[in-house]
């Protein structure tokens, strides 16, 4: 336990913002499974294209708030744009082999 009344306030601030980025991590998280779902069901382009988008804020958000590293967030949306580009291609591969 700690015992100067400074080491005890770092205590309670360390706890908030720990939850405050446990809530902004758990948010974007959650967006990018959105966008994977929505791939995996088969939603049509427009769909996965602005899940993608409301991933891409959330994890900006994330980045600018101090709670993931710019690297982090970087990769992140590299990963998912990666997935939905290849996504929208087979999308498209299908529609040709349609007509």
């Amino acid at each position: 336990m700690p015992n100067t009344k400074s080491a005890k306030k770092r205590v309670r601030v360390s706890e908030k913002r720990r939850l405050r980025n446990k809530a902004y991590k758990t948010f974007f998280k959650n967006r990018i499974k959105e966008v994977i779902k929505a791939i995996e069901n088969g939603e049509p382009k427009e769909v996965v294209l602005e899940l993608a988008r409301k991933a891409q804020a959330a994890i900006d958000k994330a980045v600018s708030k101090g709670v993931i590293h710019k690297n982090q967030g970087a990769r992140r949306k590299e990963r998912l744009f990666k997935r939905v580009n290849e996504y929208l291609k087979s999308l498209e591969a299908a529609e040709t082999t349609q007509e």
